[in-house]
C-alpha cells in the first residue's frame, strides 16, 4: 500500500520581512533564499518522512530539476515526475517577524497535467492505494473520477480554495482536509462545528480533517468527532505547517491509529515543523516525532 501524490512541485521565493507589505508601500526585505515548495511537494515529503511509501506525479520547467532532486533525496518516489513545457510553478512568500506568511501562486507547469498522464498514474496504482490531492494543479475533477471508478481512496487537501471547489464530485473523496477558510467556503458557515454539520450532511459518506491553526484540529469520521489542541511552540515559520500534519495524519490513518493517536502524532509533527525556517526542510523525520519531548508530553 501506497500514496500516490498527484501535485504541484513550486520554486519558492521566500522574503523575510518586518510586517507584510502595504499596498503603495516599498521596503527591503531582511533576507531572501529560494527552496523547494508547493502544497503537492511539500505533503510528498511529509508522508515520505513519516515513514509511508509515496510516489509523486508531477510536471516541472526546466529550471525545476532540483525540486525532484530534493524530493528522491527526502524518500519520495519520483519516477512519475515530468518535465513539462514553459516555467515552473512558482511561490512568492512573505514571512514576517512572527512566522506568518503571505503566498502569491503561480501555476506554470502544474497546470499542464492531461488526461493521458492521469490515466498512466492511476494504471500503476494498487487497491488500497490512496491518492493524495491538492487544488494546485488542473484536471482534479477528472482524477477523482477516474480514481473512484478504480476503487482507490482520495485524500484532497482543498487548497488554495476558490469557488471552483463546490463543482468538484467530492463524494468521490474518503478524506476531505480543509481549514478554517476552505470550509467556511464549501459550507457557508463560519464556526467549525457549523462547517462540519454542512459538510457531513452535504457529503455523508466522506471524512473531514479540519485544522484550525493555533486552536488545534477536528477529526470527523464514522459519526465521531475528536478535537485535539494544537501544541505552544515558538514558531519561526508557518508555511509547511499545514502540509507537515497532513503528511503525518495520513500516517496515523494507514496505521490504523485511532482517531486521537493519529492527530496526536500530526500535531506533534506540525509543531516542530513551525519551529524550523523554510517548508521542505522543516519537515522532521517520524522518530523525530515520537522521541519528542512534545510528543511524550502531550495531553
Amino acid at each position: 500500500m501506497k500514496a500516490v501524490n498527484i501535485g504541484s512541485c513550486n520554486i519558492d521565493y521566500v522574503y523575510a520581512m518586518e510586517h507584510f507589505i502595504q499596498p503603495g508601500e516599498t521596503k527591503d526585505c531582511i533576507r531572501m533564499t529560494k527552496g523547494c515548495g508547493g502544497k503537492g511537494l511539500n505533503q510528498s515529503i511529509a508522508i515520505a518522512r513519516s515513514g509511508v511509501e509515496v510516489w509523486h506525479a508531477a510536471y516541472i520547467g526546466p529550471e525545476g530539476d532540483f525540486l525532484k532532486e530534493k524530493m528522491a533525496s527526502k524518500g519520495v518516489d519520483t519516477r512519475l515526475v515530468r518535465t513539462g513545457n514553459g516555467a515552473n510553478g512558482h511561490a512568492i512568500i512573505q514571512v514576517d517577524a512572527n512566522g506568518q506568511n503571505s503566498i502569491i501562486l503561480y501555476g506554470g507547469t502544474n497546470r499542464q497535467f492531461t488526461h493521458g498522464f492521469v490515466d498512466e498514474v492511476l494504471e500503476q496504482c494498487q487497491p488500497g492505494d490512496v491518492i493524495v490531492l491538492q487544488n494546485e494543479i488542473n484536471n482534479i475533477p477528472y482524477i477523482m473520477e477516474q480514481a473512484w471508478e478504480r476503487g482507490l481512496r482520495i485524500a484532497f487537501n482543498a487548497a488554495p480554495y476558490d469557488d471552483s471547489v463546490r463543482q468538484y464530485p467530492l463524494d468521490k473523496v474518503t478524506w476531505l482536509i480543509v481549514n478554517e477558510v476552505e470550509g467556511a467556503g464549501l459550507s457557508d458557515e463560519t464556526e467549525p462545528e457549523g462547517i462540519l454539520d454542512a459538510l457531513e450532511k452535504a457529503y455523508p459518506r466522506i471524512n473531514v480533517l479540519l485544522t484550525l491553526g493555533k486552536d488545534g484540529a477536528i477529526y470527523a469520521a464514522n459519526g465521531v468527532r475528536t478535537r485535539v489542541k494544537a501544541c505552544s511552540v515558538e514558531a519561526v515559520d508557518t508555511t509547511a505547517a499545514g502540509d507537515t500534519f497532513i503528511g503525518f495524519f495520513l500516517r496515523g490513518i494507514l496505521d490504523g491509529r485511532s482517531q486521537e493517536e493519529t492527530l496526536k502524532l500530526a500535531t506533534v509533527a506540525s509543531a516542530i515543523a513551525v519551529t524550523r525556517p523554510g517548508a521542505a526542510d522543516s519537515v522532521p523525520s517520524y522518530a523525530e516525532v515520537i522521541d519528542s519531548e512534545l510528543y511524550r508530553n502531550f495531553r
